[in-house]
């Protein structure tokens, strides 16, 4: 048995070696909070990719008021397809200029979830970065609400209406990809609204694809480029989307 002294200097020595092996080892500069901002690259990123969705879908909101319509007022009593949606602050009250009820009713889905996701989007930049984001109309979303604005109302309307939004969710599915894959890995909240945007979008796409197959027996549609898309014509040529 060791003499306590000498017990007593072994534990000294080992917690002095023990302190020097944790001075020795590195520490994150930044603990993991997911209350607080990303860190590095993410940081920018997140910030950069907030303030882009929170413009996309924007955008999203006169596409879909064109399609359904708008009212200043909401009134219970209106039936599935009779409610229009309140107009995006700036724009008149419009007429609903798609034929099918059941695109107006998609328009006003569509613009409940954009509406809802933009809020998110400005919550976690005012959260984590303290800062604030009013959103503003891109390029695309200019060009593509000025085509809807220009396309009579009624059967013409319902097919640019189903390339032009499916194409709007096909870049929104891009930008969630990228943040699935680049955003601070201690965001998780950030993470499932990339996941829901990304899986929402791509079931629209295929919604909207199916319709058009459907009514207009466009059924090789693409999302993939220009503001509308593209399909193959029923008489073999290249369609109007492009």
């Amino acid at each position: 048995m060791q003499p306590p002294s000498m017990v007593s200097s072994l534990v000294s020595r080992a917690g002095v070696a023990a302190a020097a092996l944790a001075l020795a080892l590195p520490f994150p500069a930044v603990q993991a909070q997911e209350s607080g901002p990303g860190r590095g690259l993410t940081a920018t990123f997140e910030v950069d990719f907030l303030k882009s969705m929170i413009d996309h879908h924007y955008s999203a909101l006169r596409m879909s008021e064109l399609a359904a319509g708008t009212d200043t007022t909401r009134n219970p009593e209106l039936g599935r397809y009779g409610e229009g949606t309140s107009p995006t602050p700036g724009t008149a009250a419009t007429s609903p200029k798609a034929l099918s009820g059941s695109i107006r009713s998609m328009a006003r889905e569509e613009n409940r979830v954009q509406r809802e996701e933009i809020g998110k989007a400005q919550m976690f930049l005012r959260t984590w970065y303290g800062q604030a984001h009013e959103p503003q109309l891109t390029d695309m979303g200019r060009q593509q609400i000025q085509l809807l604005e220009s396309t009579a109302a009624g059967a013409e309307f319902d097919h640019t209406f189903l390339e032009t939004m499916a194409r709007h969710h096909y870049m929104a599915v891009t930008m969630a990809t990228d943040c699935l894959v680049t955003a601070d890995v201690k965001h998780v909240p950030l993470q499932r609204y990339c996941s829901g945007i990304q899986h929402t979008q791509i079931n629209g796409i295929s919604e909207m694809r199916d319709m058009l197959c459907n009514r207009f027996k466009f059924c090789d549609y693409q999302p993939l480029q220009g503001l509308r898309g593209r399909h193959t014509g029923s008489d073999g040529e290249p369609g109007a989307g492009g």
